[in-house]
């Protein structure tokens, strides 16, 4: 996938891998202009490709009270306008074939879930608004597995995607990363490690998924060094309060620390 695709996108000929980062969802225009503001910024200065990332919805919560968003139209409003004031592309998760449309009229690349990625219906709907489409490995997937929704992807007549990994299930209440799984998909397509929801620990008995956002540093800098092509990342300035993933996601103080140093090791890795 050529990264010039994705409208608004920046600095592609840097060198550097690309983010997508953002809040898991969007709960509120204030919270995301604030977020965005500080992202793009670190970004810019760092010259990292950059792609705004929030969900319009959540519909896959263990609880029926967990937020499921602040309503459709509400939330993609949002995103645009997070694209408009500050000139970059933005991307959001789909759930349902009629999501496609909708939120293609709003965002630039269309996001499918884990647990929805062998929703053939969804993939093709998704691939056929002719946006860019984020594939993200179901966590009951092997990496070999992802060349098959690629290629709906492609039968759709269009090659602007990428795949997402997310990590794997490991027991009941864990996730683990297998690295072998990179080189794998980058024979696929364009490859991207997801460092916030692969350090989640899902099914706990409260209903909440839990993690381990101290690891989200370790787990960048192995995918940047196995060569990844980008990373995608949850952040908030307040985690602890998020409304959603809380739990795993990265304060918003430590982002910029965290790309300095992934843009060095890449910039090291270039030289082999």
């Amino acid at each position: 996938m050529n990264l010039d695709h994705i409208p608004q996108i920046k600095h592609t000929k840097s060198g550097n891998f690309f983010v997508l980062a953002g809040p898991c969802a969007i709960e509120g225009e204030e919270m995301a202009l604030r977020i965005a503001e500080k992202l793009v910024s670190i970004t810019d200065n760092l010259q990292i490709p950059f792609v705004f990332k929030g969900s319009f919805k959540k519909a896959n919560r263990s609880r029926i009270d967990s937020f499921s968003g602040i309503g459709d139209e509400k939330a993609l409003k949002i995103l645009e306008k997070v694209s408009k004031e500050f000139g970059v592309p933005t991307v959001t998760d789909i759930h349902t074939n009629e999501d496609a449309a909708m939120a293609a009229a709003y965002v630039d690349v269309l996001q499918i879930p884990a647990f929805l990625v062998r929703q053939t219906d969804l993939v093709v709907a998704a691939a056929k608004t002719g946006k860019t489409v984020n594939l993200k490995k179901g966590q009951f997937m092997s990496p070999e597995s992802m060349k098959h929704a690629a290629q709906k992807v492609m039968d759709c007549r269009n090659d602007n995607f990428m795949i997402t990994d997310r990590g794997t299930m490991f027991g009941y209440q864990d996730m683990i990363v297998d690295f072998r799984g990179i080189p794998t998909m980058k024979e696929f397509g364009t490859t991207v490690l997801d460092v916030t929801h692969s350090l989640q620990q899902p099914n706990q008995t409260s209903g909440v998924t839990g993690g381990r956002p101290d690891m989200i540093e370790t787990i960048a800098k192995a995918g940047i060094v196995t060569g990844v092509d980008g990373i995608f990342i949850e952040t908030h300035f307040d985690p602890a309060n998020a409304k959603s993933d809380g739990a795993n996601m990265l304060h918003l103080d430590y982002f910029e620390g965290l790309m300095t140093k992934l843009v060095a090791i890449r910039q090291t890795i270039n030289k082999f």
